[in-house]
């Protein structure tokens, strides 16, 4: 009877484990998309973990609705929206997400602890012996710090990309306003034959303000606004202020995608120079020492040898 009872212990174990690696290969192979403002569809990756714990999301939204959290939750729906990630989830749905992920990201990441350092299955008082303790809270702290640190890298890559694109993209806006196009004509062009990435994303959508009644400068305001990015607040400042004093856009534009090209260069030189400094650590640690055991090893091998 006892052996029956545990072949079926075993089956509903292996029926569960079975279906949450479904549930997680699922999750992985799906990919989330959000609709831009002239109807295409956008792809945004969303982790495994976040995206499997994101529909138990509305069971805690009511308990974060305090005012206490107003202003975390106005800088988060900030980052959500530079990031491009406003219409996957909500601030409410992000501090949700950063209570439920260490819930279950830390006993995950301490079963596989657990699991991968021997000579301590079997041991009582796991969180004592042979300081396992630390371990454990490494494995919490990572656990909360991980969403924070992946919506932070997001909005790093994608101003790392708007960044990226401007001066090229300030260019073609020159090419096509000097050659008689006004402002919309251009930015229809330039949308139309670019391939879809953030900054062109972000063009759709200060065209189709544009479109439904905004002002030019509203809708360059917006998306200054929206991307907050240094670079980006400079080009829409200068283009309201030709705006505003009626000089020549197109001069305006030239002048932007010049500074922009400085400033790209200026910051590869920067990482020019910052490259030896970053390499001296890794020259230290591990580069140094494996010379110095290639040349000397034989030499203390064979001094071990004759001494010992």
């Amino acid at each position: 009877m006892d052996s029956l009872v545990h072949i079926l212990l075993a089956g509903l174990w292996g029926v569960a484990i079975a279906g949450i690696t479904w549930c997680c290969l699922q999750a992985a192979r799906s990919i989330t998309y959000v609709t831009l403002a002239d109807g295409q569809r956008a792809e945004r990756r969303l982790p495994v973990i976040i995206r499997l714990l994101l529909p138990l999301t509305p069971n805690l939204t009511p308990y974060l609705a305090r005012p206490s959290l107003e202003k975390e939750k106005k800088r988060i729906d900030g980052k959500l929206v530079a990031a491009g990630f406003e219409e996957v989830m909500t601030a409410s749905d992000f501090l949700a997400i950063r209570i439920l992920v260490p819930v279950v990201m830390a006993p995950l990441l301490m079963v596989l602890i657990w699991m991968t350092i021997p000579g301590i299955h079997g041991k009582i008082g796991l969180f004592l012996n042979n300081k396992m303790w630390i371990l454990h809270t490494i494995a919490i702290l990572l656990s909360i710090a991980y969403p924070a640190s992946w919506l932070q890298k997001q909005l790093s890559e994608r101003h790392k990309n708007i960044q990226k694109s401007l001066p090229f993209i300030l260019d073609l806006l020159t090419l096509s306003v000097e050659a008689g196009m006004d402002f919309m004509s251009g930015l229809h062009r330039i949308i139309d034959k670019r391939q879809l990435d953030p900054i062109c994303e972000e063009l759709i959508r200060v065209l189709r303000e544009i479109q439904l009644g905004k002002t030019r400068r509203q809708a360059l305001q917006n998306m200054a606004q929206r991307v907050a990015h240094p670079d980006i607040l400079t080009v829409t400042n200068a283009l309201i202020q030709a705006d505003e004093m009626g000089s020549s856009i197109g001069k305006t534009i030239r002048i932007q995608a010049d500074q922009m090209r400085m400033k790209r260069f200026q910051r590869a030189e920067k990482m020019a120079y910052e490259a030896p400094v970053k390499m001296l650590f890794p020259l230290i640690a591990f580069i140094f020492p494996a010379v110095f055991l290639v040349l000397l090893g034989p030499v203390f091998y064979q001094m071990a040898q004759r001494v010992f």
